[in-house]
């Protein structure tokens, strides 16, 4: 595997006012929670904070949402209950990232000749 090279998992619930995204590690275990809500949310879930992307998409910057944004848009300011209503009808997508080429510190060229 060459260096930086990744895949990121998301799932993006465009909202009324935003879009939020929630990263996912195990697409398998995230699988298998969609028909099996008794897998614990912490075998798949990345990290439990809710993003959005200013309307933005899955590509926009990513802020952590505000718990007055969440109150608005989801009528409640629990992020885990937030993330369990993006998980249920957001939409998962993968992206690959691709690796880095190249020398890996060019300062170093100089003590390499000698």
């Amino acid at each position: 595997m060459a260096r930086g090279e990744a895949t990121q998992n998301k799932v993006h619930f465009k909202g009324n006012n935003d879009d939020f995204i929630v990263f996912v590690d195990d697409v398998e275990a995230f699988k298998n929670w969609q028909s099996d809500s008794s897998v614990p949310l912490a075998h798949f879930v990345s990290s439990f904070k809710v993003f959005l992307t200013h309307k933005q998409g899955t590509q926009g910057q990513l802020d952590a949402a505000p718990k007055s944004t969440l109150a608005s848009e989801f009528d409640t300011e629990n992020e885990e209950e937030v993330i369990k209503k993006i998980l249920k009808e957001g939409t998962l997508q993968t992206v690959e990232m691709s690796g880095r080429q190249g020398p890996t510190n060019d300062s170093m060229n100089a003590m390499r000749t000698k």
